[in-house]
């Protein structure tokens, strides 16, 4: 974790270099000091005063609003004062300075410390304190939105309801546990079995909202791979709208990968334009083909390219299986491979699997744009998604594992109940794993280290 908690903090919360409006961020137990020395007048909770911002001889640094949230009231649950000035680095700077001066313990705040105390004052949840940042990195309006939810506590609330149904029928077998005496079937006369499965089926619905806020948030990674002069970069240029690789006939002209962020139905995708992939005639060709390669090893989905004008040539169709057999070698059973038939446009093609397409034309690639989402398992403008990170979809995976376990025991002819209570507590604690009730602390390090400094 973020260490000395108790220490005010200070922070300019704007980016980097010049804009209209700036601002420089406090917070910590008591700011009556510097409420003193830098706007040298008792400023009404959560109203915005205009007023000029003094450095230590009086004199006016700038003009701007002061606002002072007292705590609780406040996003970090501390005492904040927001100094909102003219956006010049240099004035944002002597206001960062001032406020240091006027309260010897403030200190310069680290990535992430301000959500970071709201979430250990309370003030939120860690799935909402993640929502924060992802909201800042959302790279398209639908990963907003989601994020948006999530920092609402859409998600958080989806978490908040699966942990009361998990920890009623933990009630149930715990009190068969604990009294064996009484000669009463708790778990029978409280449908424990219909509670199990209507948990299971809660759970499913909150899975299928996190995997696809998941893919939101992490992007797929498409790589697109093949011989040369199959349209490799032609077809990248065609997904993204631009001209970003060179395209020419000679074979070999891309020699390393060009890369590309679009968006498809607000899913974004980072499209990797890579080498041809063949035997390298010369050291440089030879690089580019092994980054190729490190390339499709990392990729969510790999698009094969092959070219329909030489559908017929003998060789070539070799090179072709040979290049798939290595590609099935490399990459997770998990992962998949698209195989795309280019240049539809100059020749017709014969039976096949795949989809059909012309980079010249545009044809094809809308059905190629559905398959790539059906591919990792987005759903077409899916209702209520919430933005999730891969140890949330983890977390909540977990739990199923658990369940399916909890399922098993009350199933068998003879249930063991302290296993299946040990499941139900398992699975309780991934759940809060999420929202941080019982998340370790250098976990929360490492979240919070990942934020903006101000935020």
């Amino acid at each position: 974790m973020l260490a000395r908690h108790h220490d005010p903090i200070v922070a300019i919360t704007t980016a980097p270099g010049r804009g209209a409006v700036g601002m420089v961020r406090v917070s910590g137990k008591d700011l009556s000091a510097i409420v003193e020395a830098v706007c040298n007048k008792a400023l009404q909770p959560r109203v915005a005063t205009y007023l000029p911002f003094l450095d230590a001889a009086g004199d006016a640094i700038d003009k701007g609003l002061a606002i002072y949230f007292p705590a609780p009231h406040s996003y970090t649950g501390e005492d904040v004062l927001e100094l909102q000035a003219h956006g010049g680095p240099v004035v944002l700077q002597l206001l960062l300075a001032r406020c240091l001066k006027a309260l010897p313990a403030l200190r310069i705040a680290q990535p992430g410390e301000f959500s970071e105390r709201a979430f250990l004052n309370d003030k939120m949840d860690l799935a909402q304190a993640e929502a924060v940042a992802d909201l800042i990195d959302a790279s398209t309006e639908t990963a907003a939105r989601s994020a948006a939810r999530s920092m609402s506590g859409e998600f958080s609330n989806a978490v908040n309801a699966l942990l009361a149904q998990l920890i009623h029928l933990r009630m149930l077998v715990e009190a068969t546990l604990d009294f064996p005496e009484e000669d009463i079937d708790f778990l029978q006369k409280a449908d424990a079995k219909g509670q199990l499965s209507r948990l299971q089926a809660t759970l499913a619905t909150v899975r299928a909202k996190a995997q696809q806020g998941s893919i939101l948030r992490e992007g797929i990674k498409v790589v697109i791979a093949g011989q040369p002069n199959a349209g490799k970069s032609s077809l990248l240029n065609a997904l993204a709208g631009a001209e970003l690789a060179i395209v020419t006939p000679i074979a070999g002209t891309t020699r390393d990968k060009v890369s590309q962020l679009i968006q498809i139905e607000g899913v974004p995708l980072h499209i990797v334009d890579t080498a041809g992939l063949r035997e390298a005639l010369d050291d440089v060709e030879k690089i580019g083909v092994e980054r190729a390669w490190a390339e499709i090893e990392k990729a969510d989905v790999v698009l094969f390219l092959h070219d329909l004008t030489r559908q017929n040539a003998i060789d070539y169709i070799a090179a072709d299986a040979h290049i798939m057999g290595v590609i099935a070698q490399k990459l997770p059973d998990k992962t998949p491979v698209i195989n795309v038939w280019n240049k539809s446009d100059a020749a017709l093609p014969s039976s096949m699997g795949g989809v059909i397409v012309s980079a010249k034309t545009g044809d094809g690639l809308q059905a190629l744009r559905e398959q790539l989402l059906r591919a990792v398992g987005w759903q077409s403008a899916p209702e209520g998604v919430f933005m999730a990170r891969e140890r949330h979809v983890r977390a909540l995976a977990n739990v199923g594992d658990q369940l399916a376990r909890a399922v098993a025991q009350l199933q068998a002819v003879s249930p063991a109940l302290d296993l299946l209570a040990e499941d139900l507590r398992q699975a309780q604690n991934h759940l809060s794993d999420i929202t941080g009730k019982f998340t370790p602390d250098d976990l929360l390090g490492e979240i919070f280290s990942k934020f903006c400094i101000g935020k």
